[in-house]
């Protein structure tokens, strides 16, 4: 007999409670079948779309469902043939539309009228509508903005440029990628620059300030807005302008009021904070009807945003306000669905300008860029620049993730395998406790490690017959906060004796048996937290990474300090509800940090989440030594061969 949707919500929830399934999924098929669906075939569908999306894709195209699914969800063979025995799969994309323009819970694009129905088959992709929604809505506002150009006049951003850049800067005909990016920013109301770690994106901005500064007709007014995923990133990006903005005053003296400029931008904050998040609800204080007072965004570290909250950021934004997005287009994706600057950048590597294109540039710029052979590029292609030689990373670090990026796993083994480099080291048999010594005292060669913030904890100012000083307490939470922030352990899982969870627990049991920290509550002092949800009404945000010290006035009371740039914020303890200890932290969770020595840690056997995208993220995190712990060669080989795939819609769409 024909497999019955009954039958398949049944078999759906089954596996959820063998954890193979979301529950989410289970319910989602139930929720369809309550509405009128009954065609197996479409509620399969539909579960995979489920699936997908806790993947990070924002749809599946429907030829796919039949043979590649359990891959791509990473089930097994065996899962898959269960929960589809007995169901036969419409033939090819024709069927799969033919099925779905007689189902009423899909809405198909091309051919019907949009009545809100919770599915969306666009182009043979299935969605959930509101990814499509959001796909849909990035994509027009993006082209709306790259399509007209500003009344910029070329030889008045020359004039400028010339004074920002030193024209030593492109000795030997190199082309001067910096000068290019703020030549075609200031052209319209969108501008991608990408690039990878020390390739200078906030130096460039830097100097993008000051030129539009420069040619603004009223300077004094313009309104400036720095931003980022989480607070780390936020202000580590400000910390940058703010000092390129201090070497260009030192250049050009009181040629602009560069001073008046850093004032006037103010800190840089979490988009999160920017939108104006409210507790309990998606929806934020800043619109399309309400949108943000700016004339000038900022976004940095941009492959951290996902589709809804660029939505969300396109809506609010005025409509003569200019979008700057900053990223490396390299590394992970959002968590969330979608791969958004990964989307944006197709063509940021073939520089696909056109030949008006390359005019400007040459008369905005003086540099003299060559037609690409692969053709001329979309709009987008035209306000899209990459950065490409990097200032930081030019020793054993910028080489292993260059390999890592670009040549493959043979050449990234023969680069760890090389001469040992102070720089790059590689730890193939470390045990757990042996990666609790190394977090603990650092390894030769490199400095960088838990030690130095230990023993600032025992260097507690006090005093014997006052209390002591707020300035004198601030200082020594910064030292703390900083010299914590000095290394980091990077796990490539959560969960296990290589994971996140496994290596925090060693670790505190390691500085606990030495007398380093005293565990015996949840809460001690020189716990390191890291914060996963966000929380508007005391002010932290997921990814916020805090220090556990006593408070100054009452030391038996614990408080969570945290560093934005000079500024400390405290939260007590007992308001911290969703944290977790920060030793170690996942790749993921590292993203828009920087370490002076990084130790990255891939599990014993071969696992999903491993991809080329993860390791070189991991280890463009270090900023002078990087540290691999990984006990087989062929883990490591496995992740630099998958690339991430983010399966989606908007690139099409942007070029549609």
């Amino acid at each position: 007999m024909p497999l019955s949707s009954s039958d398949l919500l049944i078999r759906f929830r089954y596996q959820s409670t063998q954890g193979t399934v979301r529950h989410l999924t289970a319910a989602f098929v139930q929720f369809l079948m309550d509405l009128g669906l009954h065609d197996t075939r479409l509620l399969l569908a539909a579960a995979v779309l489920s699936e997908m999306e806790a993947h990070g894709h924002s749809c599946v195209p429907l030829d796919v469902i039949s043979a590649t699914s359990p891959g791509l969800l990473g089930w097994s063979d065996a899962v898959w043939h269960t929960i589809t025995e007995g169901l036969d799969f419409p033939d090819g994309v024709d069927a799969w539309r033919e099925l779905a323009l007689q189902c009423e819970q899909i809405f198909v694009t091309d051919v019907q009228q949009d009545r809100q129905q919770p599915l969306v088959l666009d182009q043979g992709r299935l969605y959930l509508r509101r990814y499509w929604r959001y796909e849909m809505a990035i994509a027009a506002a993006v082209k709306q903005r790259v399509s007209s150009q500003l009344p910029v006049p070329p030889e008045k951003v020359r004039k400028w440029l010339d004074l920002l850049f030193d024209v030593s800067g492109n000795a030997g005909g190199e082309t001067d990628w910096q000068k290019v990016a703020c030549a075609v920013a200031v052209r319209s109301r969108f501008a991608i620059i990408t690039g990878g770690p020390g390739t200078g994106k906030t130096y460039t901005v830097a100097r993008l300030l000051a030129l539009l500064s420069a040619i603004s007709d009223a300077p004094d007014q313009l309104r400036i807005a720095l931003a980022a995923p989480t607070g780390k990133a936020a202000a580590r990006l400000k910390q940058s302008i703010d000092g390129a903005l201090a070497e260009l005053v030192f250049k050009l003296g009181d040629t602009l009021p560069l001073p008046e400029i850093a004032r006037k931008i103010g800190p840089a904050r979490t988009l999160h904070s920017l939108l104006g998040a409210r507790p309990d609800t998606r929806a934020f204080r800043h619109h399309a009807g309400n949108p943000l007072d700016i004339d000038l965004l900022i976004v940095d570290e941009a492959s951290m945003v996902h589709l809804e909250m660029m939505t969300s950021l396109l809506d609010a934004l005025p409509a003569n306000a200019t979008l700057i997005l900053l990223g490396d287009k390299d590394q992970l994706a959002s968590v969330e669905a979608g791969a958004v600057l990964g989307d944006l950048c197709g063509e940021a590597g073939a520089g696909a300008y056109r030949p008006e294109t390359i005019a400007y540039i040459a008369a905005a710029s003086g540099q003299h860029l060559t037609l690409n052979d692969a053709g001329q590029g979309s709009p987008l292609a035209q306000q899209t620049v990459m950065l490409k030689h990097s200032r930081r990373f030019s020793g054993a670090i910028g080489a292993l993730a260059q390999a890592v990026n670009r040549s493959g796993a043979g050449t990234t083994l023969a680069c760890l395998r090389q001469k040992p480099d102070q720089e790059l080291c590689w730890k193939e048999h470390l045990p757990p406790q042996g990666i609790a010594e190394l977090a603990f005292a650092g390894r030769e060669g490199a400095s960088g490690s838990y030690q130095e913030y230990l023993s600032l904890l025992a260097q507690q100012p006090h005093s014997d017959n006052e209390m002591v000083s707020e300035a004198e307490f601030h200082a020594w939470v910064v030292a703390v906060i900083r010299a914590f922030e000095s290394f980091r352990l990077l796990c490539a899982v959560r969960d296990g004796e290589w994971g996140v969870s496994g290596l925090n627990q060693v670790v505190e049991k390691y500085l606990d048996a030495k007398g380093l920290i005293r565990r015996r509550h949840e809460w001690y002092v020189g716990r390191p937290v890291m914060v996963m949800q966000n929380d508007y009404s005391i002010g932290v945000f997921n990814g916020d990474i805090g220090m556990t010290l006593p408070d100054r006035v009452k030391p038996e009371v614990m408080r969570v300090y945290f560093l934005d740039g000079e500024r400390v914020r405290q939260v007590l303890t007992s308001r911290l509800r969703h944290v977790e200890t920060a030793f170690a932290m996942t790749i993921h969770k590292s993203q828009g940090s920087e370490f002076t020595h990084a130790a990255m840690v891939l599990p014993a056997e071969v696992n999903p989440v491993m991809t080329r995208e993860l390791v070189y993220t991991g280890i463009t995190r270090a900023r002078k030594y990087f540290t691999l712990v990984a006990a087989s060669a062929a883990v490591l080989r496995y992740a630099i061969e998958h690339q991430t795939h983010r399966i989606g819609g908007l690139q099409e769409m942007l070029h549609g």
